[in-house]
């Protein structure tokens, strides 16, 4: 996933790495002059021949006798400088920090980004790196890295967890998925339903898409090939009286969840969205899942903020992640629209789906070991 992405950014870690690099060497060697030694030691250096410098710098293995006061004097003197040098610290100017952020802009837009969440990380990796200071010796890149990495993880969030929040409340939990047309969401239940039978929870799915032609035959075959119940009724009947039967069937049944499918709608129908705001209020979810695809970048960001203005959102699952090479949405819907991601669909199998875990993300657009 991400590739392009990934690649991208390795090379802009490359250009700040070579940027403080050139600001470490002109600051050292602008630096205040380092002390001479004592007099008697310098003395003893100029006078120190060709012979008497190898023997000093790699005595001969058969050498006996403890070596001269002189040479002790040198060898101390040496570790002295080296010692200055490694514990200085370098400070980490604006002027440094400009052009390679700038790279770091372009590359994030590039690959989709939105404007806002571009502009958050770029905010704080100033922050994080304008007036610090760094010793010698220690590495650039590993400061670099975990600026950049502290920023993403700030626009990305914390996740979501499902499992964790059907253990922590009341069952039956619902879940009702949003989402526009043909973005994935009815495959996306069906592998929703997959992953939780895998983890312990008996699932009813209620087949809310009413309006589309095939909706229920579609619904009713994903779910026999994933060993689930699903509720039903005639095409063109009311979504709100369907997923109420789901629920009261879940009540009757002892289920732990239950999965809400809606009908595909555009965030420009202002009456498609005022019908799934009735669903809603009738359902009462606990859970509001709006779906997308990973692939639509910020076409996907700006319909998700429309759907969480009309109707709220509370987690988004993305789609086709495997086919996206930009990351852009992955990274800009949670900072955006303030709500976290919780699946990452990564194929055409039930089982390509994954909880969404934001510092494993990271980690991997990075390149961590």
């Amino acid at each position: 996933m991400f590739d392009s992405l990934k690649s991208k950014l390795r090379g802009v870690r490359s250009r700040f790495s070579r940027e403080f690099e050139d600001s470490f060497v002109e600051e050292v060697s602008g630096d205040r002059e380092i002390p001479s030694p004592a007099p008697e030691t310098a003395s003893e250096e100029i006078s120190t021949d060709n012979q008497s410098l190898r023997t000093a710098e790699f005595p001969d293995e058969t050498e006996t006798e403890p070596p001269s006061e002189p040479k002790k004097e040198k060898i101390a003197f040496s570790a002295k400088i080296r010692s200055l040098v490694k514990d200085r610290e370098v400070h980490i100017s604006e002027k440094k920090i400009e052009g390679p952020l700038q790279e770091l802009e372009l590359v994030l837009l590039e690959n989709d980004v939105a404007l806002q969440t571009v502009d958050a990380i770029s905010e704080q990796m100033r922050n994080e790196l304008t007036g610090s200071t760094k010793k010698i010796g220690s590495s650039i890149d590993t400061m670099v890295m975990d600026a950049l990495r502290g920023a993403l993880l700030n626009v990305l969030g914390e996740g979501f967890s499902l499992t964790t929040y059907i253990n922590t409340h009341d069952h039956p939990v619902k879940v009702l998925f949003t989402g526009v047309n043909g973005a994935g969401k009815t495959t996306t239940i069906a592998k929703v339903a997959a992953y939780l039978k895998a983890e312990g929870y008996s699932v009813v799915i209620g087949s809310g898409d009413t309006f589309r032609a095939g909706a229920n035959e579609q619904m009713q075959t994903h779910a026999d090939r994933v060993g689930v119940k699903v509720i039903r009724h005639q095409e063109g009947a009311d979504p709100s009286a369907v997923l109420y039967d789901a629920v009261e069937y879940a009540k009757a049944h002892g289920i732990d969840v239950v999965l809400a499918d809606t009908a595909g709608r555009f965030h420009n129908r202002a009456n498609l969205m005022n019908q799934l705001a009735k669903i809603r209020r009738v359902f009462s979810p606990d859970i509001v899942a709006y779906v997308d695809e990973a692939v639509a970048g910020n076409d996907a960001v700006i319909r998700a903020e429309e759907f969480n203005n009309a109707v709220g959102t509370d987690v988004v699952v993305l789609t086709k992640a495997d086919m996206d090479t930009k990351g852009g949405a992955a990274i800009s819907i949670a900072h955006t629209i303030g709500r976290p991601i919780m699946f990452l669909g990564t194929g055409q199998e039930y089982t390509d789906i994954i909880p969404f875990e934001p510092r494993a993300v990271v980690s991997d657009l990075l390149g961590d070991e």
